[in-house]
C-alpha cells in the first residue's frame, strides 16, 4: 500500500498541470494603486503604493473590461422557433484603450481576441434561451453568459422584427476581484429571402449594460516578509498596507452599446459579422492627496472613459 501511494504521488507530480500566469491574466491588480492613504487604522503612517485615484482606476478598469466581455451579440432579433437549435463558433477582435490601466501579467496590448462558443435554443411563445462561453485570449479567464430573448414582433412581411434580450455575463478564473455585467438590449432587423433556403438578415440595436465589481483584500506591500508580521506590539502588523477597492455598483455604472451586423443562412449553415461601439461616458473620481502634516485632502472630478470598439464574426449550424 505504501509503494502504491508513492507511485500515485509521483504520478501527480509528473502529470499535474503547471500553474503559471499567462500574459493577459489579471495578476497585477496593484498596478491600479493602493486606495488607502494610511497604512493602518492608527493613521500615523502613509501607505505603500498609494495612488490618489486608485478607486477611480478600479472603476474605470471594471467598466472597460465589462464592455469587452459584452461586446458581442451576433444574432438578429428573430428567434429560432420553438423547435429550433443553433450552435456557433464566434470570434471577437476588441480594441483595448491605452488610457485605462489593465492589470495584466505583462504590458497590456492594444487589442484582444475573444473566441467563444454560443448555443441557442428556441422556446414557445417567441422566446429563446442562450448560453455563451468565451475565452480571454492568452489567459486562464473565461466570460460566461446566459441570455433570454423575446421576439416582440417577427415574421411579418411588411414589418421589421423586434426583439428584447436580457443577459448576464460573469468573468471566471480571476482571483483578486469579481466582475459581473447585466444588460438589456433592443434589436431591430429584417430577413430577406435570396432564393430557396438562403436568407440575408441585416440588424442593429441598442444595449444598456450595468457593471458590478468588488475586490478581495489586496496586499500592497510586495516586499512583506514573515518576520515583519511578527510584531509583539502590533498583532495586526500583517494587515498593514492591505486594502479593498470601493465596490462598483450596478445601477450607477451603465455602458451604452450600439451594434449592427448581418447574418447569412444557406440551408443549415449560418455566417455572420457584426460591429459594435460601447460608450462608457464619464465617472466621478475621488482624488485623495496626502499632506505633509499626515492629513489628507479629497476632491472630486470627472473622468471621461474611452469607447470600446469590437468586430465580431460567427459561423455555425442552424437547425
Amino acid at each position: 500500500m505504501r509503494t502504491f501511494s508513492r507511485w500515485m504521488a509521483l504520478a501527480v507530480l509528473v502529470c499535474g498541470p503547471a500553474a503559471y500566469a499567462d500574459r493577459n491574466d489579471f495578476t497585477q491588480i496593484t498596478k491600479l494603486g493602493n486606495p488607502s492613504a494610511y497604512s493602518n487604522s492608527n493613521q500615523t503612517e502613509f501607505s505603500k503604493g498609494f495612488n490618489e485615484e486608485a478607486n477611480g482606476n478600479f472603476r474605470a478598469f471594471a467598466r472597460t473590461f465589462a464592455a469587452v466581455m459584452t461586446s458581442v451579440n451576433l444574432m438578429p432579433p428573430e428567434t429560432l422557433g420553438h423547435a429550433g437549435f443553433s450552435v456557433n463558433a464566434e470570434l471577437s477582435v476588441i480594441g483595448l484603450p491605452s488610457s485605462v490601466i489593465l492589470p495584466t501579467e505583462r504590458p497590456q496590448t492594444d487589442s484582444l481576441l475573444l473566441p467563444s462558443v454560443h448555443i441557442r435554443k428556441g422556446l414557445p411563445f417567441s422566446l429563446e434561451l442562450g448560453a455563451r462561453v468565451g475565452w480571454i485570449d492568452r489567459s486562464s479567464m473565461y466570460a460566461a453568459t446566459g441570455e433570454l430573448k423575446w421576439a416582440v414582433n417577427e415574421g411579418f412581411t411588411w414589418l421589421p422584427d423586434v426583439g428584447v434580450r436580457a443577459h448576464v455575463t460573469r468573468l471566471m478564473g480571476n482571483r483578486d476581484f469579481d466582475l459581473t455585467a447585466a444588460g438589456l438590449d433592443v434589436g431591430v432587423g429584417k430577413q430577406f429571402p435570396l432564393g430557396g433556403m438562403i436568407t440575408l438578415t441585416p440588424y442593429g440595436g441598442l444595449d444598456l449594460v450595468g457593471v458590478m465589481a468588488s475586490s478581495e483584500t489586496i496586499d500592497f506591500d510586495q516586499s512583506r516578509t514573515l518576520n515583519s508580521t511578527l510584531n509583539p506590539t502590533n498583532q495586526y502588523a500583517g494587515l498593514d498596507n492591505t486594502s479593498v477597492y470601493e465596490p462598483v455598483t450596478l445601477g450607477k455604472n451603465i455602458n451604452t452599446r450600439l451594434y449592427g451586423g448581418v447574418r447569412f443562412i444557406g440551408g443549415a449553415l449560418q455566417l455572420g459579422a457584426e460591429f459594435s461601439l460601447s460608450s462608457q461616458g464619464k465617472i466621478a473620481v475621488t482624488h485623495t492627496e496626502q499632506n505633509s502634516d499626515k492629513t489628507v485632502t479629497t476632491t472630486t472630478k470627472d473622468r471621461a472613459l474611452p469607447t470600446v470598439a469590437a468586430f465580431n464574426v460567427t459561423m455555425g449550424l442552424d437547425f
